[in-house]
């Protein structure tokens, strides 16, 4: 796995192996933060006599969107000042909003903290990508980023079994302690291991005009901006189905306590893509791999929507689980791919770039999650149209990205 420039790295040296498993679970830790609290979403709503059901929902879009508006502020200050202080502002903002939260006693001072939990974890997410695309770049930024994804999804599959079983111990503000506590080792071990991959020499000094002009190289990007706006897509309907996932499964098909275990089997789908993507990406290319899973999960939602719609909206709890893990196994080929070419052509402002990507990205996708979650009316049809309507409209974003011209390799469309 060749990088593509290797920047003079400041600090200890670690495997390809480390590195990847820093970036992974300082990007999970954002996964982690979402999904720990399905299981606790029915005692949140006791807690606090919440009038409308679909309103816990909020636990996870205020997250999302302080996760959204964080982002902005961190590609320019990593890019200015380095990627690890930058790294360390936004754990311990996440650390002390996830003190903050076991002491709330209010259902709106709880949304304020999880907003300031998302804001904090902005940091990791926008900087973790930049710090790949500081040591890799095309094909080899995509396949370090699946193999961070394996890494990715594993806390995904196992966080609702482990926010269950934190409940068995006691109510829900022990998974915020479980999170802070897992917030703080990861910025030991990040702090301690891993390297400032922007060396003093390529930090350009902070202004308006600086931060405009990379902006406007980001803007005007036809791959940034189009593959930016096909993983909002898919990631807006992705969040539709966490933000409603409890309520399917516990309400519709009545899974009780094995809810997180169908919720863990889907997520595998996402393990399994990241898998075959990191190992077919080198030799077939990003743009095929991507635009054949976005084909393909548009023609799973179709057949999914027909299906139930055949039943009367009442599918079996094994075949909706196979539909989604279908749409999950396609999603986990698009996502590192689109993310990989959005910044491909942005290595020299790529902080910023990240931050672009990642608010557009993430601050799009709580809206479609929430609109589609709040559409959750005691059927899965609903959340079916969400991932048919918005599937359909990435893959008409990625033909007009390619001019039409779907699966050429990158040498192929650079040569035109």
């Amino acid at each position: 796995m060749a990088s593509r420039h290797s920047p003079a790295l400041a600090g200890p040296s670690l495997s390809k192996t480390e590195f990847v498993a820093i970036i992974a679970m300082l990007m999970a830790l954002n996964a982690l933060s979402v999904d720990i609290m399905l299981p606790a979403l029915p005692a949140i709503d006791a807690a606090f006599s919440i009038a409308d059901p679909n309103d816990r929902q909020l636990v996870v879009t205020a997250y999302m969107l302080g996760f959204a508006a964080g982002q902005p502020i961190y590609g320019p200050l990593s890019d200015r000042y380095g990627r690890k202080p930058v790294l360390m502002i936004g754990l311990v903002i996440f650390v002390l909003a996830s003190l903050g939260t076991v002491l709330i006693d209010s259902f709106a001072g709880l949304l304020a903290l999880r907003a300031l939990q998302g804001i904090g974890l902005a940091s990791p997410r926008v900087v973790g990508i930049a710090v790949v695309r500081d040591r890799f770049g095309g094909r080899d930024m995509a396949r370090v980023m699946s193999f961070v994804m394996i890494v990715f999804v594993l806390l995904p599959v196992l966080a609702p079994a482990m926010g269950s079983g934190i409940l068995l111990f006691g109510d829900w503000h022990l998974i915020f302690l479980a999170i802070l506590a897992f917030g703080m080792l990861i910025a030991i071990w990040m702090q301690v291991r891993l390297p400032e991959t922007r060396p003093e020499e390529l930090r350009e000094p902070l202004s308006i005009n600086w931060i405009a002009k990379a902006l406007k190289l980001t803007v005007a990007s036809r791959p940034t901006l189009g593959y930016t706006v096909a993983a909002t897509l898919v990631f807006g309907a992705l969040l539709g189905y966490i933000n409603s996932a409890q309520q399917i499964f516990v309400g519709i098909f009545e899974t009780g306590d094995l809810f997180a275990v169908f919720f863990g089997m889907i997520a595998i789908a996402l393990a399994v893509a990241a898998i075959l993507n990191g190992s077919l990406v080198g030799r077939v290319g990003m743009r095929p791999l991507s635009h054949a899973a976005a084909i393909a999960y548009v023609l799973i939602s179709i057949a999914h929507l027909a299906y139930v719609s055949m039943l009367d909206g009442a599918p079996s709890v094994w075949a909706f689980s196979a539909f989604l893990a279908g749409n999950l196994f396609c999603f986990g080929i698009m996502m590192p791919n689109f993310n990989a070419m959005a910044m491909e052509p942005l290595g020299q402002v790529a902080g910023t770039a990240a931050s672009f990507v990642g608010c557009v990205t993430t601050a799009g996708a709580a809206i479609f999650g929430w609109y589609v979650g709040h559409l959750y009316d005691g059927t899965v049809v609903p959340l079916l149209w969400g991932y048919l309507v918005l599937g359909g409209l990435a893959l008409v974003t990625v033909v007009a990205t390619e001019r039409g011209r779907l699966f050429r390799p990158h040498h192929a469309r650079q040569a035109q």
